[in-house]
């Protein structure tokens, strides 16, 4: 246990890590060849022009990924095995479309020792500084 706490110890609440990148098509269609989510909200040109969207979206776990990119850089250092033991409160507030520039802030806000978990606040914008996703991300050290 004294291993986990040392490793525990070496975050700190309010440590901020982020990671940006521009979501391109292959993103996309990459995406939704592993999953199999071929909605048309993500694949087709056509239908997505009848919505109110006017042109195809993002997936909403395909934030989710990126956000699981920035907590690895998080703990990329950290001197002990450390999980994923989910999101909470996912929100999807606005679309992210294909040629958008997201920027995924990851920000340590709770260490549980007795749990050994850390608690993060994982929030996605895009180059306009609108909040496209939310969460709350939970990790534990094993």
């Amino acid at each position: 246990m004294s291993n986990i706490i040392e490793a525990l110890n070496s975050v700190e609440v309010g440590q901020v890590v982020r990671f940006s990148k521009t979501v391109s098509e292959s993103d996309v269609y990459l995406f939704a060849g592993i999953t199999g989510d071929l909605s048309p909200n993500h694949v087709n040109d056509e239908y997505m022009k009848g919505t109110p969207y006017g042109r195809r979206i993002a997936h909403g776990a395909l934030m989710v990924g990126y956000m699981s990119a920035a907590s690895s850089k998080l703990v990329e250092n950290v001197p002990h095995p450390i999980v994923s033991y989910g999101y909470d409160r996912i929100r999807f507030i606005r679309p992210c479309f294909i040629g958008d520039t997201i920027t995924i802030e990851y920000r340590v806000e709770e260490k549980i020792e007795e749990k050994a978990q850390l608690i993060s606040r994982a929030t996605v914008t895009n180059q306009h500084g609108e909040v496209v996703t939310v969460a709350t991300h939970i990790m534990k050290f094993v």
